[in-house]
């Protein structure tokens, strides 16, 4: 047997980049990346821009949602489908207007359950003024898909584009704590918690929609780079960052806001608390002269937990990689995440 599909592949890691390049990437003739003027696939990430001709920007994005199970401490699917979306809409500096979707449901699955979160994902479009403007349903044979997937596509507006280039000198800022949605989902598929206790683990999944608006409005200028933390976790999104940016990226470890229980339970299955998912958290790349500003404003918007964990450098050493400076005071590569930490995290 030849090569296969892995769950690694469709885990946010290195290797859903190398198999993206590789199946799609590189076999799109540049003039087909992008819609002139906008934004696309040239430089990869959430959502794209297509200009309007009037200075704004249509912004676009796509996502399929498969996580397992679909309820969980602190949310369900359907909170998850529609805060997504939204979010990728935000982080790409956009208004989120509209929002479509796709529901497949395996046969069996039981009607109430189904009830449930679609009553979600439309309570979270109610309370964030996000229209449902279309979509499709369709059941599977018994067996044939576990239990329910849902996509969505979101349709927002942007003034200013928030493109993913930090440059030096930026500060890190993160809107508060990270990996709980990660850590929930984890503990719940291995048994750890029901989905009813959390144990103290619950996701974090929202939208932010009242911390990107105004943020964008007030700083959007200062605002280089912006990413919601979902596969491969804060780890992640730095390591993409420095990478596109070829500067290298330093953080302080005891900076970084991380429940005591999500890194207790990380640390006891093995894995890094920063490779971890969050549904309902902001990662920035902030200009340095107002970045104190910024996480002063975050926390009066209600992100009380917001911080200033690390910097964009000039690279003249470890040129596209992530420094992390430990609490015991050494320095260490915050390497991308490699395999599937948590198999259908979202």
């Amino acid at each position: 047997m030849g090569e296969v599909v892995k769950l690694a592949h469709g885990a946010g890691s290195v290797e859903t980049s190398q198999i993206l390049e590789s199946l799609i990437f590189s076999k799109i003739e540049e003039r087909l990346k992008k819609v002139e003027g906008g934004l696309g696939i040239d430089f990869p990430d959430d959502a794209a821009a297509i200009p309007m001709g009037d200075g704004r920007f249509l912004v676009v994005t796509v996502d399929s949602y498969t996580v397992n199970p679909p309820f969980f401490p602190g949310g369900d699917i359907g909170v998850l489908a529609a805060s997504g979306s939204i979010n990728d809409v935000l982080m790409l500096g956009g208004k989120p207007i509209a929002l479509m979707d796709a529901i497949i449901v395996e046969e069996g699955f039981p009607l109430e359950d189904l009830r449930r979160i679609v009553d979600s994902m439309l309570r979270v479009l109610r309370e964030e003024g996000v229209a449902l403007i279309g979509g499709d349903f369709k059941v599977m044979p018994k067996g044939q898909i576990d239990k329910i997937a849902i996509a969505t596509v979101g349709i927002g507006i942007a003034d200013r584009l928030i493109v993913d280039r930090p440059q030096p000198g930026d500060k890190i800022v993160v809107s508060g704590y990270l990996g709980d949605h990660g850590a929930a989902i984890l503990a719940r598929q291995i048994g750890i918690i029901d989905e009813g206790s959390g144990g103290g683990l619950v996701s974090d999944v929202k939208p932010l929609t009242r911390l990107m608006l105004p943020l964008v409005e007030k700083y959007g200028p200062h605002i280089h780079a912006a990413r919601d933390p979902t596969r491969g976790g804060l780890a992640m999104a730095l390591n993409d960052w420095a990478k596109a940016s070829g500067t290298v990226i330093i953080v302080e470890e005891s900076a970084i806001p991380i429940r005591p229980q999500v890194a207790y339970y990380a640390n006891m299955l093995g894995i890094d608390p920063l490779a971890l998912a969050s549904e309902g958290a902001a990662v920035l790349s902030v200009s340095p002269d107002v970045a104190e500003e910024v996480v002063e404003f975050m926390k009066k918007l209600g992100f009380d937990n917001a911080a200033i964990i690390g910097e964009v450098r000039k690279a003249e050493r470890y040129r596209g990689y992530v420094l992390l400076k430990t609490v015991v005071g050494g320095l260490r590569i915050l390497e991308a995440p490699r395999g599937d930490l948590v198999p259908r995290i979202c």
